[in-house]
């Protein structure tokens, strides 16, 4: 057995990633919604501290990391093609979430509890829509990822 330390970067970045995002659209946003305005507000600016501090450097990573991965010996091995996948997911993610999320993220941060958009709760259903593509992708992403490493193996 030889230890591949690209393939364990990406297994650890792209899990923490995907779960922690996959985590946060399954258990912790459709708590969130329900929130009277000013407190759904107010915990969407806090998540945006807590999450924003590391979620742009992971997202990054994770497209950079499965392309690197699937460059790697992806002509040589069955399990190419699914590295590959898993890479058009991250990238796809990464792509959605800067079109889609970001915009809606910045506007959020920029809000007052008492002093938000007119149209705050259409802007955050269409974030919430969106995170949910990009929840969906990353997820399917780490899946093709664990199987394109279990199947190399």
């Amino acid at each position: 057995m030889t230890f591949d330390l690209l393939e364990f970067a990406t297994l650890i970045i792209a899990g923490f990633t995907s779960c922690a995002e996959f985590g946060s659209y399954a258990f912790v946003h459709p708590v969130i919604r329900n929130l009277p305005a000013e407190y759904h507000v107010e915990v969407e600016k806090g998540l945006l501290k807590t999450f924003g501090r590391v979620m742009p450097i992971l997202m990054v990573l994770c497209p950079i990391l499965s392309v690197s991965y699937a460059i790697q010996d992806s002509f040589r091995s069955v399990a190419g093609p699914v590295r590959w996948g898993s890479a058009l997911a991250f990238v796809t993610a990464l792509i959605s979430t800067l079109i889609f999320n970001v915009p809606i993220n910045l506007a959020t941060g920029r809000w007052h509890t008492q002093d938000r958009a007119a149209n705050w709760k259409q802007m955050r259903d269409r974030w919430e829509f969106f995170q949910g593509v990009r929840s969906w992708l990353l997820l399917t992403g780490f899946i093709l990822l664990c199987l394109a490493a279990a199947a190399y193996t």
